[in-house]
C-alpha cells in the first residue's frame, strides 16, 4: 500500500515538476548598434588626406567656419587628393576692369615649402575693392618649377557653398583650386586667369 500510495503521488506531481523543470526563456537579443561613419581616406603617397587640408585651411579662415568642410569636401570628391597647397592673402580693385595681387607659401608634399606670388586681371560690372585670405588645392604638380605659370580659369567650374568661393584653374594636367570667403562670384566669373611667379610683379598681366 505505501508503495501504491508513492506512485500515485508521483504521478501527480510530475506535470508540477516538469512545468518547473522548463529551461528559461532566452534573453531577447541585443540591438544593432548603428555603424559609425567612414573615415576619410589617409594619404596616399605623395599627397595629402582630406584631414589634413581641412585642418591647415581652418588655420586660414577658422576652426569650423561655416562652410568651409563642405567645399573641402566636394573638392576632395571631384578631383582627389592633392599633392600641394597654397596659403596666402590677396587684394584687389575693379572699375569695370580690375586686377588681383597676392602672395603666400606653397606646401608640397614632396618638394617641400615655397614662396608664391600671384596676380590676375579681372573684367565684370564690379566697383570697389576688397581683400581675401586665400587656401588652394594643387592637383599634379610633379614639379614645383610648373606652377609659375598662367592659369586660366575652367570654364563652368566655380561654385559657392556657405559663403566660400572656389574654383578651377586650369593648365595641361595642373589643376588648382582656389577656396576664399566672401567674395561672392567675382572670382568665379570674372578672373580671366591667375599668374604666378617667384616674384612680386607690379604689373598683373
Amino acid at each position: 500500500m505505501r508503495v501504491t500510495a508513492l506512485m500515485m503521488a508521483m504521478v501527480l506531481a510530475g506535470p508540477a515538476l516538469a512545468q518547473d523543470a522548463q529551461p528559461a526563456p532566452a534573453p531577447a537579443a541585443a540591438a544593432p548598434t548603428p555603424e559609425t561613419a567612414p573615415e576619410a581616406a589617409p594619404a596616399k603617397p605623395g599627397t595629402y588626406a582630406e584631414k589634413d587640408v581641412l585642418g591647415a585651411a581652418e588655420n586660414v579662415f577658422g576652426k569650423g567656419a561655416e562652410g568651409l568642410a563642405d567645399i573641402v569636401r566636394k573638392t576632395f570628391k571631384d578631383r582627389g587628393q592633392p599633392n600641394a597647397y597654397i596659403v596666402g592673402k590677396e587684394a584687389g580693385g575693379a572699375i569695370i576692369v580690375g586686377v588681383r595681387y597676392g602672395s603666400g607659401m606653397l606646401y608640397h608634399k614632396v618638394e617641400g615649402e615655397r614662396k608664391v606670388h600671384w596676380t590676375g586681371p579681372s573684367v565684370g560690372f564690379d566697383i570697389g575693392g576688397d581683400g581675401s585670405k586665400v587656401f588652394a588645392l594643387v592637383y599634379n604638380l610633379n614639379d614645383t618649377e610648373e606652377l609659375y605659370r598662367r592659369y586660366p580659369a575652367a570654364e563652368g567650374k566655380a561654385y559657392v557653398i556657405g559663403g566660400f568661393t572656389a574654383n578651377y584653374l586650369q593648365r595641361d594636367n595642373v589643376v588648382i583650386v582656389p577656396i576664399k570667403l566672401g567674395v561672392g562670384w567675382r572670382l568665379g566669373l570674372n578672373a580671366g586667369y591667375m599668374k604666378f611667379s617667384k616674384k612680386g610683379r607690379i604689373l598683373p598681366f
